[in-house]
């Protein structure tokens, strides 16, 4: 262990954090980080759908969100934070599901997006 912490550069008698235990601290930072971007996810779900469908209605949109919506949105944000292709490649299809909705008429995707969130909403 001396060798190893001879090639580390630092303090070795200061430990930062709550812990003296390194591996503890990185443990801790990473359940307040998920935590937290689960807590703000939430907020930003919520906040685009309540100014059209009301807070109660958007908060049980969101708590409603099936397995399948969370792995399928949890798997496309890994493949496009792992690397530069596929950031590009989510970014297109979000891009091309944009430009595929805005392609129909208004009325037809506002009410099939409509219909779908407020079916959700009553899953409760």
């Amino acid at each position: 262990m001396a060798e190893a912490r001879e090639h580390t550069p630092g303090d070795a008698a200061e430990v930062p954090g709550p812990s003296t235990n390194p591996a503890t601290n990185l443990i801790m930072a990473d359940i307040a980080m998920r935590a937290g971007s689960y807590v703000l996810r939430s907020a930003v779900e919520k906040g685009f759908l309540s100014g059209r469908y009301g807070k109660e209605t958007a908060s049980n949109i969101v708590q409603n969100k099936t397995l399948g919506q969370n792995i399928v949105s949890f798997a496309l944000a890994k493949v496009a934070t792992r690397s530069l292709p596929g950031a590009i490649v989510v970014g297109g299809g979000v891009v091309a599901k944009t430009l595929f909705d805005r392609s129909q008429k208004r009325r037809k995707s506002k009410r099939a997006g409509d219909k779908a969130l407020i079916e959700q909403s009553k899953d409760s």
